[in-house]
């Protein structure tokens, strides 16, 4: 594969989420055409002419949509955010039920207009929906992935950054397992520059101001990673910003064939002895989609975990039919 030209996201849900997306994605030129698509004629139209009137200074990209689902016909990659809203205390795999029934009718539509596109689904609990929407498109697993942890991710290292003093993109750390409540860091993993955390606490690397890492605090933050989205929702209803920018970083890793090593959530194999589940591991994104799922070393504390998070993913599946 190669880098798309001319491509077209087509985004399937204009509430806060999607539209945030679709805002991301014209300011970063992820796209050529971005298309965003709503059962709510009225809102959608509003929100594609607002966008609409700021294309002067976005670039080539243009954007259109309203409450026709032909609008994505030929669309090379389909975003789904549409689907139940998660509320104040509320968990992510609670709304399972609500949003896998949307699906179940969407998906079969969507792949009949655009059967060549990658799917991902950022709708929550996006784990189970991303192996329902395989299920219910019958695409190759490559094909269909959940956004996963790729936000958890820059939430941990924005935490990091902050707490050591070093720029974000200088952070390499990363959130695997459910997007969700059993979700954790890979602590083992964790780097500042090319400097592994633990050598950065332990070997008076960091500045002689800092105070070392604890087991507590690592602890934490990692409390703090899991329950991010549930501060900002009992804040302001939704989380959408943040959102909407780690989506369209993966659909420009897709649609200009990169192979950016991003922690998306797709349907494994035999991945650390985990089968027939959807959880996110640093994966190869292009444009085939998750082109390969790497392995990554994991201490036993973090195998534990991992094996639990797939665990309560089963337990989803199992409830809601999808076994």
């Amino acid at each position: 594969m190669s880098e798309i030209e001319n491509s077209k996201l087509a985004i399937i849900g204009a509430g806060a989420v999607g539209s945030s997306l679709a805002y991301a994605s014209l300011i970063r030129q992820s796209a050529r055409e971005v298309v965003l698509y709503d059962i709510n004629g009225p809102k959608v139209e509003a929100e594609v002419l607002d966008l609409a009137h700021g294309t002067q200074f976005t670039g080539a990209s243009s954007v259109a949509g309203g409450s026709d689902l032909d609008a994505i016909v030929g669309a090379n990659m389909v975003v789904i955010t549409a689907g139940a809203r998660q509320h104040p205390g509320q968990s992510r795999l609670e709304m399972a039920g609500v949003n896998v029934g949307i699906l179940r009718d969407l998906m079969p539509k969507l792949v009949e207009r655009a059967p060549d596109a990658v799917y991902m689904l950022v709708t929550n609990p996006c784990d189970a929906l991303a192996y329902a929407a395989r299920q219910f498109s019958g695409l190759p697993a490559a094909r269909v992935f959940g956004s996963g942890t790729v936000l958890d991710s820059s939430r941990l290292r924005w935490m990091l950054a902050h707490r050591v003093g070093v720029a974000i993109a200088n952070v390499h750390a990363v959130i695997v397992g459910e997007h969700g409540d059993s979700e954790f860091p890979l602590w083992s993993q964790a780097r500042i520059g090319p400097v592994s955390l633990a050598q950065w606490v332990q070997d008076d690397i960091s500045p002689k101001d800092l105070v070392p890492f604890s087991e507590a605090e690592f602890e934490e933050i990692t409390e703090s990673v899991k329950t991010a989205a549930y501060k900002v929702i009992a804040g302001k209803g939704a989380t959408n910003y943040a959102i909407g920018l780690s989506g369209a970083r993966i659909v420009e890793a897709v649609l200009r064939d990169e192979g950016a090593v991003l922690p998306v959530s797709s349907v494994l194999t035999d991945y650390r002895g985990v089968s027939d589940v959807a959880l996110s591991v640093p994966s190869v994104i292009n444009a085939d989609g998750v082109s390969r799922v790497i392995e990554v070393p994991f201490n036993d504390k973090e195998q534990e975990l991992f094996e639990h998070s797939a665990a309560t993913l089963r337990t989803t599946l199992n409830g809601l039919g999808l076994d």
